[in-house]
């Protein structure tokens, strides 16, 4: 006798800067897994498979706008993946009070936003996966990066606090904590710069994209589902420890 497996329906995703690099990556592993994938981001270009929609998450009324037009054209989030984020480095003494916001309104009060509308259909569904990319240097530190790493160290209470909040609706909150990763950001550092931070990295080398998004896929799977308010370090050993 022979029993037939029902494929599971696919899930509707929204990847939020899915352009390029870490963003691309992820919302194509998720296309790959059957989902229908959706993504916000400033600009139109999109990977394969991907559908975009325009927003800027530190514009609540564009995000809301955003979520309302994929819940009418595919149906209720039931992942989401916060990783639109912006880089505005500088030393203490030097960092404008402009560069300071630029990077927490986006990769902070941006995630706030995102994850705030999501969560209100993942209450009615009573699931959902929430995936948030925040960074090595969130909890390691990294010099001329004040504003990115307290923008990213920040995420990690925003999960926990998720967790204890939506936790008992079948929702999961975690972030996963990239180091360097080969992205067209880092393929124009200098030789020498790269090779002193391949040396920090007990790995000896950068990470690959389809590392991180084999990670968050994980994260968003049924064979996740308890495991919330975590971090995971996708870094290569970089961050042992913090």
């Amino acid at each position: 006798m022979t029993t037939s497996s029902v494929a599971p329906a696919p899930r509707v995703v929204v990847v939020t800067g899915a352009s390029r690099g870490i963003g691309a990556a992820i919302a194509q592993a998720f296309v790959a897994n059957g989902d229908v994938v959706a993504t916000l981001q400033r600009g139109t270009d999109a990977p394969d498979g991907v559908h975009p929609y325009v927003a800027d998450v530190a514009d609540p009324a564009a995000v809301d706008a955003a979520f309302t037009a994929i819940e009418k054209d595919h149906g209720p989030v039931e992942v989401l993946v916060a990783n639109a984020g912006v880089t505005r480095d500088g030393l203490l003494m030097r960092m404008s009070d402009e560069d300071f916001d630029a990077v927490i309104d986006t990769n902070l009060r941006g995630t706030f936003h995102v994850v705030r509308r999501a969560s209100k259909g993942m209450i009615r569904l009573r699931r959902g996966r929430i995936v948030m990319i925040g960074s090595v240097v969130g909890l390691y530190g990294g010099s001329g990066q004040v504003n990115y790493s307290a923008s990213k160290a920040a995420l990690v209470g925003m999960a926990r606090s998720i967790t204890r909040e939506l936790g008992g609706r079948g929702i999961t909150a975690n972030v996963v904590a990239p180091g360097f990763v080969e992205t067209q950001m880092t393929a124009v550092l200098p030789e020498e710069t790269q090779k002193s931070y391949r040396a920090a990295i007990p790995a000896g080398r950068f990470g690959k994209v389809d590392e991180i998004a084999g990670v968050v896929t994980f994260l968003a799977s049924d064979a996740a589902a308890y495991v919330s308010g975590a971090v995971i370090p996708v870094d290569g050993g970089l961050g042992m420890g913090h």
